[in-house]
């Protein structure tokens, strides 16, 4: 947002700034405008129902009640909230081509995609610490990863996201804001969310160091790929969200064109969530087992065999 506003005390004959106008998709016909829209709706509801249905295997699954399906399940929750938080704004911008926000508003989304992104840098940054104690420390993985303990980090990772976003809006609430009011994409966000994306990402680099230094050298191939194969998963959920995001904030402005700031930035807030669910799980041989196991009870309790 602080790219295309400028910031100023209402100073002089400046006009100060009440709404704003999101231009993201602005150039498209109507008709496409309403396709993409019935798109994004099917893609928002297969998310939601994607995710809650890991939050529900792990919590009736006894085989996925471990710590790496616990945190799993942490960051599906997060992806619900995360994804209702631009998609349902860009839904509104389709379907009916209402494209102003007001400040009011446009520091609530700021506060919550900047909240939520923060915390998923930090689960991001707790599960590659998990995947280095199971790897690296696999004896002792048992002991140091207890569900209290999984539970308190957690907690910990929401709490100080959106207590460090609560300070950062009560700064940005103080401004004044005066022309112009255009904003170039399709929702409202944070440059400072960079800061947290560069400072997870050193975190996350420094774990997988010492996991590939760990499989390197470990004596057996099997043991190798059993540990890569332990890693995919996270990795591609990396490279999709770390990539998307560097290409959003940590590039020059002027070096990445609008259009292609507004396709990442879909890559990020709508695609990645659509896609966790396959990535982290729903291939999974043992979530797999654990699905057929949950309908084949429900098929018993819905009906009955007389």
């Amino acid at each position: 947002m602080q790219d295309v506003l400028k910031l100023g005390m209402g100073a002089g004959n400046e006009t100060v700034v009440a709404e704003f106008i999101l231009e993201g998709f602005s150039g498209l016909d109507q008709r496409l405008q309403l396709f993409l829209s019935l798109i994004l709706l099917l893609i928002y509801l297969t998310t939601v129902t994607g995710n809650t249905t890991i939050i529900f295997l792990v919590c009736v699954a006894h085989c996925l009640q471990t710590p790496m399906y616990f945190f799993i399940s942490s960051l599906a929750f997060l992806e619900i909230w995360f994804t209702s938080s631009t998609t349902i704004t860009l839904l509104v911008i389709l379907s009916s081509g209402r494209r102003t926000i007001s400040l009011s508003s446009c520091f609530a989304q700021c506060y919550f995609y900047f909240s939520l992104g923060c915390t998923e840098f930090a689960l991001l940054v707790v599960m590659s610490f998990d995947r280095y104690i199971a790897i690296c420390q696999p004896l002792h993985y048992a002991a140091i990863m207890k569900q209290q303990l999984c539970t308190h980090v957690v907690v910990a990772t929401w709490v100080t996201s959106f207590t460090l976003s609560s300070y950062h809006l009560v700064l940005l609430s103080k401004l004044t804001f005066c022309g112009p009011n255009k904003i170039y994409h399709f929702f409202s966000d944070s440059i400072l969310i960079s800061f947290a994306l560069l400072g997870s990402l050193c975190l996350i680099l420094v774990s997988y160091m010492c996991i590939f230094h760990c499989i390197l050298h470990m004596p057996s191939a099997s043991g190798r790929k059993k540990a890569f194969a332990t890693c995919s998963s996270h990795l591609t959920a990396l490279a999709i969200i770390y990539g998307s995001c560097i290409v959003l904030y940590a590039q020059p402005s002027e070096k990445v064109s609008l259009e292609t700031n507004t396709i990442v930035a879909l890559l990020n807030t709508v695609l990645y969530p659509f896609l966790n669910p396959f990535i982290y799980s729903l291939r999974n041989k043992t979530v797999k087992l654990a699905l057929e196991e949950a309908l084949g009870r429900a098929n018993v309790w819905l009906f009955p065999q007389s």
